[in-house]
């Protein structure tokens, strides 16, 4: 049985809730256990449901699903709750025409009390429901209970403290001086109310803090934070409100005037309500810090009341958030906003590739355009190339992702470097040298960025020595706020799998094939064949059919997990790498369970070059259904086949009207890098008679000769 350990528990909210809301008290309102899973129980001597036993051993889930939500405006989910042993619990919003729910909240952390999960709902003219999961886990005696949920017409981190749990704030603990609830006949609403409040006489020695900490924000909010307090001995006493990220970083939002700076009679016989107006800019989670810090033994007071937000700013002359998307760029449709300079010896070309067996292409789909250095292969060094991207201000953390690939015949490293350049003419700052040499794969990088001035990232690319030079290009520039490791840790979804954390839900058709999808990382076993990297990171794991124990014509076949389904079109995309000269076939179907055979929806055969491509498929089912990828080995051992960074998508694809069936010839010709790929093959028999001609000698010995000969 849950031990029951909440006390004085939820009290009418000022705030109007909205459908959704429940106490169960004695019924699960308007929620309604899936057939499919475990049941959830109404346990009425505790007012609360809870998933304690498993009823089938492979079953250990239980999925609850709320009424329909109208979101015409911003609204607040908050939800008591509590999680035992291994066991977790989900809060998801389900849209009609999505075949997979939107992942709001989750936690995995046991507890031995009532916790409460604030979740803010932004407003949408789509109508939806919450659907909550609770997985009991593999560990005897798990559980998960719900206590109260309640949706309300407000931010999460708005609140005037008459709820006993006060809106979700919590009192980080101090031994000795802590915020506590104070009652009062002349609150702000001029009756009996209640708000926060720290005292000096709790203090034992000079300095103590005192924190009052807010429910972290959900979804990415600015505007105008509201508050009241008032203080008293301010002269001895520091009031501040910081914001705090998920990595623990603080950042001053606000502080009380000094002694000196105060107009009013701050007695204790005034009690003056002081307003406070805020600009808030909260583009990923962050907490609100109320700090209280007293420096004398006869401190005084602060009081704290009526929190509130509006989406506008205080000051109409604020700046808006920084929108980072301006320094996104795929180099499909030209440099977007990045900039050279013409005194560079050498400049960044931007080329494209079609998809051949000897010259990787770009990584946005495998046929497009990407930027290239050291790209015309003349016998020179000493060259560098810079690509200067917008301004980004100040005071602000941004995660930068780029691709990067070395095109030579050999790599070599120190070839690609990013700095951080300032206009006010500060020495620029290098942040990342790049020290893999793996050729012809696309290899990820993300850098978490925060200056104290404006600042420009800079790609340099330089070569000391010709014989130490290589080509590199550089794809998929994408620039986020927040932190890079908070926001990979968020990321994870049931829609996309890279694979890198398993299979996503997508299982083998044991009965169904004569092979296995493997879970690879690096190249495959067999040579001439495969991938040498996936897509995704360049040194992460995707999925290949092993064709060296495999026989001609056998299949292996990955099936999804149970979509939805929609009467709207969906969008399956997903990368897919064919290389080997005996490649059979990949396949795509529906799978409905209904028919005797699956519907095709996409194919490729042959052989389709070394680069990893994009798939865009469009299929429309309005009822249950799965997705299977099938792989045919080919006549030879070289026929690995490889999928990887699978996605579905509400809608129609982005960039494909029609479903995407390719027959590629191969002719090892492209479009506007075919003096790149002529120069490279004849620079390649140069660098072979050369290494010939100088033997015992050393590169650069033979090098210079043939400079000096020429």
């Amino acid at each position: 049985m849950l031990p029951f350990y909440f006390l004085s528990l939820i009290v009418t909210a000022k705030a109007e809730l909205l459908p959704g809301s429940c106490s169960f008290q004695d019924s699960l309102c308007d929620y309604t256990s899936d057939p499919d899973f475990l049941s959830w129980t109404l346990k009425p001597s505790g007012h609360f449901i809870t998933v304690e036993e498993r009823v089938q051993e492979h079953q250990g889930k239980a999925v609850l699903l709320g009424p329909d939500v109208d979101q015409q405006d911003w609204s607040c989910f908050r939800m008591v709750y509590q999680v035992t042993g291994s066991a977790s619990l989900q809060v998801q919003k389900r849209t009609d025409g999505e075949s997979f729910d939107q992942v709001l909240w989750t936690t995995q952390n046991p507890s031995d009390s009532w916790l409460i999960a604030s979740i803010d709902l932004q407003n949408s003219n789509e109508t939806s429901k919450i659907v909550i999961e609770g997985k009991l886990g593999a560990e005897e005696g798990s559980s998960v209970s719900i206590f109260e949920i309640k949706i309300s017409d407000k931010y999460c981190i708005e609140c005037d403290f008459e709820e006993d749990h006060l809106c979700g704030y919590i009192n980080d603990r101090n031994r000795f001086m802590n915020w506590r609830v104070g009652r009062s006949n002349d609150s702000l609403n001029h009756g009996p109310g209640q708000y926060m409040y720290v005292d000096s006489t709790d203090i034992k020695s000079f300095q103590e803090v005192a924190r009052l900490v807010s429910p972290i924000t959900s979804v990415p909010m600015s505007g105008c934070l509201s508050f009241q307090y008032q203080h008293y001995h301010a002269g001895d006493h520091l009031f501040l409100l910081f914001s705090r990220d998920q990595a623990g970083q603080y950042q001053e939002l606000w502080r009380a005037d000094l002694l000196e700076n105060n107009t009013m009679n701050w007695s204790p016989e005034t009690r003056v309500w002081r307003p406070v107006q805020v600009d808030l800019k909260a583009p990923y989670p962050i907490e609100l810090v109320f700090e209280e810090t007293f420096n004398s033994p006869h401190g005084g007071y602060v009081i704290l009341d009526d929190i509130s937000f509006s989406p506008e700013f205080c000051d109409a002359g604020t700046e808006p958030v920084f929108d980072p998307s301006v320094a996104n760029c795929d180099f499909e449709s030209g440099y977007c906003q990045y900039v050279q300079t013409q005194t560079d010896s050498s400049l960044w070309r931007r080329v494209s590739v079609r998809p051949n067996i000897f010259t990787a292409g770009d990584h946005t789909t495998g046929a497009g355009s990407f930027l290239l250095a050291n790209s015309r292969f003349r016998l020179l060094s000493g060259y560098v190339s810079r690509l200067f991207g917008p301004v980004m201000p100040a005071n602000q953390k941004y995660c930068l992702k780029f691709f990067y690939s070395l095109q030579g015949l050999s790599g070599t490293d120190r070839v690609l470097a990013v700095y951080l350049y300032y206009g006010d003419g500060t020495k620029q700052e290098q942040i990342w040298t790049q020290n893999y040499k793996i050729t012809n794969v696309w290899i990820a990088v993300e850098l978490t960025i925060q200056s104290l001035k404006n600042a420009q990232v800079v790609f340099i690319s330089t070569c000391k020595h010709f014989w130490s030079c290589s080509s590199v290009g550089l794809d998929d520039i994408k620039v986020t706020l927040g932190d890079c490791a908070l926001l990979a840790s968020s990321a994870s979804a049931l829609s996309r799998c890279d694979f890198e954390a398993g299979l996503c839900g997508f299982t083998q058709d044991n009965e169904g094939d004569s092979g296995d999808w493997m879970l690879a990382r690096g190249p495959t076993p067999t040579s001439f064949t495969g991938p040498r990297g996936d897509h995704t990171t360049g040194v992460g794991h995707y999925l290949h059919i092993e064709a060296s124990v495999m026989q001609a014509g056998h299949t292996a076949r990955l099936v999804s997990s149970s979509l939805r389904g929609s009467r709207d079109t969906q969008c399956l995309q997903f990368f897919y790498h064919m290389y080997g000269s005996g490649i059979g076939q990949l396949s795509v179907y529906l799978q409905t369970g209904q028919e005797s055979q699956d519907k095709l929806l996409w194919t490729s055969r042959g052989e389709q070059g070394i680069s990893w491509l994009r798939a865009a498929v469009n299929y429309q089912f309005d009822q249950r259904h799965q997705i299977v990828f099938e792989a045919t080995r080919g006549a030879s051992a070289r026929s690995d086949i490889a999928i990887d960074d699978v996605v579905f998508e509400r809608g129609p694809c982005r960039e494909y009207a029609d479903d995407h069936i390719p027959h590629l010839h191969l002719s090892g010709n492209n479009n506007d890098i075919q003096e790149y790929e002529t120069a490279g093959k004849e620079l390649a028999g140069l660098k072979e008679k050369l290494r010939s001609r100088c033997s015992g000698r050393s590169a650069d010995e033979g090098a210079a000769q043939h400079t000096s000969q020429t």
